[in-house]
């Protein structure tokens, strides 16, 4: 009895103490980043020096607006229903203070700091470098070149399908070929925002002479829409499937099976952080962007698509050894959770006008979109049928050509209870994007030389 009395004292000792309601409140984090603790007097502080003009135009006074803004807005987009599922957070995040920009709800200082640091400093190529390197290099090899075979038939088709019928559709309803194939078609298919819209803005704005954030307002909606409407097809996918059995391997692929592929998708987001390596591997992110910058005037493209084919191939050959392509990935890491939504921010203040962006936007716009994206997942079903794939799982997939990057992958396989197919997803949207992007800017240097 004394035995047990004392042991249960030793167990009640050992368990962590319970937190009040005040102590979750303030432990919560904005974003999933920043304790409500920290952020309430970070925001007295950074809010007292852009009402009394002292906010200096400066790297701290810049990053300190984005954080402040870039995390709360984020929050709020995870939070309002159905927004939430369609990338809401970056929704907020990137929209919302290009319109408070418009509508002068943001401090002018906080306006001025901002737009000085994004011109002076090229911080979106930072990200860019980092992102596209850890995202491919991360990536496991095997996974990646199985992947790529089986899945081409139906992506090929469905993008082929999707860019004939959207590009009918967009003419018939009176917008110009040169408009639906740049600023929907394209934009749909391009990867989502970071590996997608933003290369893709750069891209077009060197060979046009205009501002990347001009370019980017005219691009991001499709992005966008492109997303929402792939999730709720994605949804009506899964309503097929359950209807009819025959049509769906509920998570499988091919009819063969596919758990050799799955088995090699690498977890590598519950692996421990390797700061030397992460040092490393932020150095060979700059190289690749460095060596995109060196060769990009002799091969005709911009930098950072020379960047993405050029860390493609070092992965498919196998040229780097693992603790370099592990550093890339936790950089990687690191950078879409703590600067994303930041970024997304200064993306919105100083690059976004928002009249530009609301100037794209139409009926013929919604509809040449809506028509776009179900012509891209009707042509991966069938194929996908014919490739003795099961339908709706290759449609799913598909669909994810015209997601919103690595959010859009998860909200569209989460609407069709598909997570499982998220390594093949994800092949889709890099691989896919990276190809619509380069062939565009083809395309269009092409024709404007």
């Amino acid at each position: 009895m004394v035995t047990n009395n004392l042991q249960e004292a030793a167990e009640l000792k050992l368990q962590p103490p319970t937190e009040s309601k005040w102590q979750k409140v303030l432990n919560y984090k904005i974003g999933g980043v920043i304790p409500v603790g920290l952020y309430i007097p970070f925001m007295a502080v950074v809010y007292m020096l852009m009402n009394t003009g002292k906010l200096a135009s400066d790297m701290p006074g810049a990053v300190s607006v984005m954080v402040l803004y870039g995390f709360i807005l984020a929050e709020i987009g995870k939070r309002i229903p159905i927004l939430k599922d369609i990338g809401g957070a970056a929704i907020m995040a990137t929209f919302v203070p290009s319109y408070m920009v418009y509508a002068h709800l943001l401090p002018q200082s906080a306006i001025d700091s901002v737009t000085v640091f994004m011109d002076n400093t090229n911080f979106l190529y930072v990200y860019i470098a980092i992102v596209i390197a850890g995202s491919i290099l991360g990536m496991n090899r095997e996974l990646m070149i199985k992947a790529v075979v089986r899945l081409a038939v139906p992506l090929a088709v469905g993008s082929i399908v999707g860019t004939g019928v959207g590009l009918l559709t967009g003419v018939a309803l009176g917008i110009s070929a040169y408009d639906t194939l740049f600023y929907i078609l394209v934009p749909i298919m391009a990867g989502g925002v970071g590996e997608g819209a933003i290369p893709l803005s750069i891209g077009y704005s060197q060979i046009l002479g205009s501002t990347q954030g001009e370019q980017f307002a005219m691009v991001i909606p499709a992005v966008m829409l492109g997303s929402l409407c792939a999730i709720i097809l994605s949804g009506l996918l899964k309503q097929l499937g359950d209807r009819r059995p025959e049509l769906t391997g509920n998570g499988t692929l091919l009819k063969t099976g596919d758990s050799d592929v799955l088995g090699l998708a690498e977890d590598k987001n519950k692996k421990p952080l390797d700061l030397y390596q992460m040092a490393a591997g932020a150095i060979l992110a700059f190289g690749f962007f460095m060596l995109g910058t060196l060769t990009a005037e002799f091969v005709g493209l911009p930098g950072p698509i020379v960047m993405l084919f050029a860390a493609f191939l070092a992965k498919y050959f196998g040229w780097l050894p693992k603790f370099l392509e592990d550093g890339a990935q936790q950089m990687q890491r690191f950078f879409v959770i703590a600067v994303t939504y930041p970024l997304l921010l200064a993306v919105g203040v100083a690059k976004t006008p928002w009249e530009a962006l609301i100037s794209v936007i139409s009926p013929a716009y919604f509809i040449t979109i809506l028509v776009t994206v179900l012509a891209v997942v009707v042509g991966g079903y069938f194929a996908g049928k014919w490739m003795k794939m099961y339908p709706v799982e290759a449609a799913i997939i598909t669909s994810t050509r015209c997601s919103q990057g690595g959010t859009g992958d998860v909200a569209i396989l989460s609407a069709a209870d598909r997570m499982v197919l998220m390594p093949f997803a994800q092949v889709s949207t890099r691989l896919g994007g990276a190809a619509t992007v380069t062939l565009a800017i083809f395309l269009l240097r092409y024709l404007t030389h």
